[in-house]
């Protein structure tokens, strides 16, 4: 489930690049709302929030233990980093890895949305809202689901390593900021 790459076949049913060759060369939402606006981007969203619940959906349908619900959703996570289906070029995770969380414990991916909000208001940059919202979600599993923090962990390790480019961009100071169109 995790392989399907929602933000390239979105693009490709609406005519729109491929966003692994356009904008920052991610396949995810942000980089489809600088390709193609507001509705590719929602699309783009809310499928790759829905690989991960529907992943860790069917682990709970099949009452499986939150050790296994968790290796489910840190699987669709992967799938959505490393997708088959597309050369192994996926995105950053951080939808998927929200959708995962927010299924195995409704609270942690309350927790990590809010905190998200808060950093993108205060500061109006997307990857940094995602990387203080991340990195902060072991911590909250810890002490809001402890049975899950082993999986919360692994997913926000990669996601922070997957953020590398955003990282030296903040250092910087050349980090897109939410509402305003990059330069080229």
């Amino acid at each position: 489930m995790g392989s399907v790459s929602t933000a390239i076949i979105v693009c490709k049913i609406m005519g729109y690049p491929d966003p692994r060759s356009e904008g920052s060369n991610n396949p995810g939402a942000t980089n489809v709302l600088r390709i193609g606006g507001k509705f590719p981007a929602i699309l783009t969203l809310v499928g790759d929030v829905l690989k991960g619940v529907f992943a860790v959906m069917i682990g709970q349908w099949l009452e499986m233990t939150p050790y296994v619900l968790g290796l489910i959703g840190f699987s669709a996570f992967l799938g959505h980093l490393f997708p088959v289906y597309f050369n192994f070029e996926g995105g950053k995770g951080v939808a998927t890895a929200l959708g995962v969380v927010t299924t195995l414990h409704w609270p942690l991916g309350a927790s990590i949305i809010g905190l998200w909000f808060l950093v993108a208001l205060i500061f109006r940059i997307s990857s940094l809202a995602a990387l203080v919202s991340w990195a902060a979600a072991p911590i909250l599993a810890y002490f809001l689901c402890d049975q899950y923090l082993l999986g919360v962990t692994a997913m926000t390790v990669l996601l922070i390593i997957r953020h590398k480019a955003n990282i030296q961009g903040l250092i910087n100071g050349t980090e897109s900021r939410i509402g305003k169109k990059k330069s080229s």
